[in-house]
């Protein structure tokens, strides 16, 4: 048995997509997916099967979102070693005086050569910061991530993949629920 997290992008915002969790995880369930566990409103849901295809897991989540629900959501399917390796990699932690509530990660649907930084034209978003990752961009915003043009609409335009983004708190807390189902 394999636990994917998937990572719904666009969910519960502002009165759009709006799904229930509790309707989701019944929703997956029905389709064959075991312990589905959801976090908080924006679209986190973990859940067990048989599938190792991190994307064809995302593929059948998005499927069936659009059959149940009628929403177009796009989904990133990531596991525990790449919220692990958001911790080990983020070159922001390092910063001594770092506000963690500044802080952001990009879940991506392809994986990046660090070359795709200078796609991004992340020099005209100064002072905000990015260092691609894998599969992830991490984000520092001098501001705030609602007053900066660095967000997963101009993420998705310039690398044209699937992004969604999630706040460092929000990734701490799904690297310990991953952690807890791992007990």
């Amino acid at each position: 048995m394999f636990t994917h997290l998937a990572l719904l992008r666009g969910i519960n915002v502002s009165g759009h997509n709006m799904i229930k969790m509790e309707a989701l995880k019944s929703t997956l369930e029905a389709i064959g997916f075991k312990n589905v566990v959801t976090y908080i409103q924006s679209g986190n849901v973990f859940v067990d099967t048989e599938e190792e295809n991190a994307p064809k897991v995302g593929f059948l989540i998005k499927q069936e979102i659009f059959k149940v629900f009628g929403h177009e959501v796009p989904v990133v399917v990531v596991n525990k070693m790449d919220l692990e390796n958001c911790f080990k990699n983020n070159p922001f932690l390092k910063d001594a005086d770092v506000d963690l509530k500044k802080l952001y990660v990009a879940f991506l649907s392809n994986t990046l050569k660090s070359e795709s930084i200078n796609d991004l034209k992340i020099s005209q978003f100064k002072p905000d910061e990015a260092a691609i990752d894998g599969n992830k961009i991490f984000i520092k915003y001098a501001v705030g991530a609602g007053k900066t043009r660095l967000d997963q609409k101009y993420i998705e335009k310039k690398l044209n993949l699937t992004a969604t983004i999630r706040n460092w708190n929000t990734v701490t807390q799904l690297l310990n629920l991953y952690e807890e189902r791992s007990l």
